[in-house]
């Protein structure tokens, strides 16, 4: 009789747009892990309490990301704002036994010089806004993370819909309007990424550049 010889995680290969969730992993493992896969890679990790997420982002889902992070660029370009893109950053917190790498994440308000280039970002100082991009795979389990790690805001697109989650009394509330950017209501995001639909990433930067200086921003 053959035996059967379980792949190691790190040899776990997904196709682009899946997932895979593995049970009763130590904190200790999801850190080797970590340190195996290194940074050079496309897969993104969550880690929620002994239970690992490992997910393959797919074209659509990177495209919808990388047009909503021009997005914020451009706002805090456009209002006036600090801003520092840390991208899918690894963000562990072991004294909650959680880690998660968003799709993108910014700091806006608590934007400092060389921010993510030297010294390591203090844990108790999450980004100001987080991006979680659901083509094939929801993110429940990762808005629990960041509402554990205070993160208050997160753009959720689901279902072809953006989504503006406000972390409110520890939980999660769809709001109107950013907190990060306060003159953009989720309409108005919704609106930018239709019109990605029929055009380009540039198509979308100069109708939020338009939208701001008739703002008056």
């Amino acid at each position: 009789m053959t035996a059967v010889v379980a792949t190691p995680i790190h040899q776990i290969e997904l196709a682009p747009g899946s997932a895979i969730c593995i049970p009763e992993v130590s904190w200790e493992g999801y850190l080797a892990l970590l340190a195996q896969l290194g940074d050079q890679r496309t897969t993104r990790l969550a880690y929620d309490s002994g239970v690992l997420e490992i997910r393959m982002p797919g074209q659509p889902h990177e495209a919808i990301n990388r047009v909503l992070a021009a997005i914020a660029l451009t706002l805090a370009e456009e209002l006036g704002f600090e801003f520092n893109d840390l991208g899918s950053m690894t963000m562990n917190r072991p004294n909650l036994s959680k880690g998660v790498e968003p799709d993108s994440c910014f700091y806006v308000q608590n934007a400092q010089a060389g921010q993510g280039l030297g010294d390591a970002i203090p844990s108790d100082l999450p980004p100001d806004l987080a991006l979680e991009v659901d083509i094939a795979n929801r993110s429940d389990s990762k808005l629990r993370i960041y509402q554990s790690m205070g993160v208050p805001e997160v753009w959720l697109y689901q279902g072809d819909i953006l989504k503006i989650k406000r972390l409110e009394g520890g939980a999660y509330v769809d709001s109107p309007t950013s907190l990060a950017f306060a003159l953009v209501q989720v309409d108005q995001l919704n609106q930018w990424l239709q019109l990605r639909k029929t055009g380009t990433d540039l198509t979308v930067v100069r109708a939020v550049r338009q939208f701001c200086r008739e703002q008056g921003g």
